[in-house]
């Protein structure tokens, strides 16, 4: 049973989400907060697989809410999913550095929401393609990188890296580097680890900010 916390200010999207959400056999609502510190507090209490938290919230907002998630070590198991109405905004960046595993418009379609909850409980990157498409042109329009520390990763980890970041997943990173799925899971949580990233989401701004990936490579 996939177990899920709503943090949103607008009780008509919870409500939507909620119906949507509990109808699945596999997916519980375990909680539901109209701002970030009682929603953090929740996911204190409940320790659920994924948390959907509005980004733009009065008082505590979600990047403060995920923030505070993350720094909590026993609530590793969490994985927390931004809605946001726009896509894009100026706070992108600053949620995935704070912990989130991926962003969700919060138009997306009901069969779009459930395959996405389900991605996020097993803890793959999860960022809609629009979201996608323009942090990968707010990378483009940045300055130049700044040197950046040098890391523990192996040279294999870095390649496993990459193809994270590129969008492969277990088993097409285990099909490109001719490996078993198993080995290809194996680097990609010594990557996280050595990284502390909580998930991939973080793998990938980790290799567009180190240059592993350049935006418009193949």
């Amino acid at each position: 049973m996939i177990r899920v916390l709503l943090v949103d200010d607008q009780a008509l999207i919870r409500g939507g989400f909620r119906a949507l959400l509990d109808a699945e056999d596999d997916i519980e609502i375990v909680g539901e907060a109209a701002d970030g510190a009682a929603g953090a507090a929740l996911a204190a209490r409940h320790r659920p697989d994924v948390a959907l938290i509005d980004i733009q919230m009065p008082a505590v907002d979600g990047i403060e809410a995920t923030r505070r998630i993350a720094a909590d070590p026993g609530l590793a198991g969490v994985h927390v999913v931004i809605l946001t109405n726009y896509g894009l905004d100026e706070y992108v960046f600053d949620a995935l550095r704070a912990g989130a595993s991926g962003f969700l418009v919060k138009d997306i379609e009901p069969a779009d929401l459930i395959a996405a909850v389900r991605v996020a409980a097993r803890g793959e990157a999860l960022l809609s393609p629009s979201i996608t498409r323009k942090l990968i042109s707010a990378f483009v329009a940045r300055p130049p990188r700044m040197p950046q520390a040098p890391d523990d990763l192996t040279p294999r980890e870095r390649e496993v890296v990459t193809l994270v970041a590129r969008g492969l997943s277990n088993d097409g990173i285990a099909e490109h580097m001719v490996i078993s799925p198993t080995t290809a899971k194996t680097h990609v949580s010594r990557a996280m680890r050595k990284l502390g990233a909580r998930d991939r989401a973080q793998l990938v701004v980790h290799a567009y900010e180190t240059g592993l990936v350049e935006p418009g490579q193949p």
